[in-house]
């Protein structure tokens, strides 16, 4: 019999302070809508030297094991997807293992390929198990990563931080993948990077979405075909991909998710079979219809919205929102996921939401998490900024969160905050 593999749980950790979008925009001289309406953003989290990679994976890590009951005997693999390492040669991973003292007879790494790195841990971990190879075994999946761009940049109202964890396993709980029915595209571009020493990425706006969409198009084609063969949509009434009952897309900022499902519409439109759907004018109004965007996308996109870009964690966070919001209405039903990493690679896959998933999700207390937060005004967002990476200030964790403590000898010092 085949295994049932996929996403059991899931926990969120986000930074301690954010600015209200709107504070920023009027800050830089700009209409808010620019941003509320424009890029679909409401808060953006901001980071101190002291949550850095390591204290929000950690942090995700230690509130998944404490809110959803895991047995760390049982742990055979940790892996961080991440594009904001802090060392060339130890990985985060290992940094996590060691802070939650976690089994030495695990496998431990991280993965680096843009915003595509935690969906390429999510894979290895759950090929890993799916081919027995696990031998009953979980695994641990971190996205963890900051966003920054500067101050006063084009995209410095898309920044963000985070970390999301997901336990992988046999349970499903969660999400159940259609594990080899994966489609991936990748390219060899440059349309975002950050070369060695540099902390701010570089970024070709324009020519990167254009990316994202071509990407998008032939992992979407690839995981269509596949579905075909298999059976789980087909070309008759609605277009495949209206027949996934929601979609999650990588979302940079808010508002892509919106270009990227009107592409994959396009997709399905460009390719229908039987009688032609139109001109390519006439395809391109119906692939804009905000009523299949409202229906399949929307609802994902709470929590993004409310912490902005988190790179590796971003379509994780817009899984979480779905889940959150809408997890027992969508039990046993196809959802599908759009990952994107600059450079580029895309991978469309897709999974059957639990039953078990409200009672999963609502253990993850995610509005406890955004309520604990501290707003902060637009002076003091700027002072964090300015702020040097290996400089971290005197500040006490929250209780369970981890927080870097101070650089001695190179090494990484870490503390854990005690109990309320």
């Amino acid at each position: 019999m085949k295994k049932r593999v996929g996403i059991e749980a899931l926990a969120v950790a986000v930074p301690s302070r954010y600015v209200d979008i709107e504070d920023l925009a009027r800050a830089r001289g700009v209409d808010p809508a620019k941003f509320t309406s424009g890029l679909g953003a409401r808060e953006m989290a901001v980071t101190d030297p002291g949550e850095d990679t390591v204290a929000l994976a950690a942090t995700a890590a230690a509130r998944l094991i404490q809110q959803q009951g895991v047995d760390t005997s049982r742990i055979g693999m940790l892996v961080v997807g991440t594009e904001t390492g802090i060392d060339h040669s130890k990985p985060v991973a290992s940094h996590v293992q060691g802070l939650l003292k976690l089994p030495r007879t695990m496998r431990t790494f991280d993965t680096q390929h843009a915003c595509y790195g935690g969906t390429a841990g999510l894979m290895a971990a759950t090929e890993w198990i799916a081919s027995g190879a696990g031998a009953g075994k979980v695994a641990i999946v971190i996205c963890s990563d900051i966003a920054r761009y500067g101050l006063n940049t084009a995209g410095e109202p898309t920044q963000g931080g985070g970390a999301v964890a997901l336990l992988v396993s046999e349970q499903p709980d969660l999400l159940a993948l259609d594990v080899g029915l994966n489609g991936t595209c990748t390219m060899d571009v440059y349309d975002f990077w950050r070369p060695v020493g540099r902390r701010e990425a570089l970024v070709d706006g324009h020519y990167s979405i254009n990316c994202y969409l071509e990407a998008l198009s032939g992992a979407y084609r690839g995981w269509r075909e596949k579905a075909l063969e298999h059976g789980l949509v087909r070309w008759s009434g609605t277009m495949p991909g209206e027949q996934l009952a929601r979609i999650a897309y990588h979302v940079p900022f808010c508002k892509m998710a919106r270009k990227a499902h009107t592409q994959l519409r396009l997709c399905d439109l460009e390719d229908a079979v039987g009688p032609g759907p139109g001109t390519p004018e006439a395809r391109e109004e119906v692939a804009k219809s905000s009523a299949s965007y409202d229906t399949q996308v929307a609802t994902s996109l709470g929590l993004n919205s409310r912490i902005g870009n988190v790179y590796t964690a971003s379509l994780y966070l817009a899984l979480a929102g779905l889940l959150q919001r809408e997890g027992a209405q969508l039990a046993s039903q196809r959802i599908g996921l759009l990952s994107y990493g600059s450079g580029c690679m895309a991978e469309f896959f897709s999974g059957v939401v639990s039953e078990k998933a409200a009672e999963r999700m609502a253990r993850a207390d995610l509005e406890g998490v955004l309520a604990r937060r501290e707003r902060v005004s637009i002076e003091e967002y700027e002072r964090l900024m300015k702020l040097p990476s290996d400089s971290p200030e005197a500040k006490a964790p929250a209780p369970g969160a981890f927080r870097l403590a101070e650089i001695r000898d190179h090494k990484r010092i870490y503390v854990e905050g005690g109990a309320a």
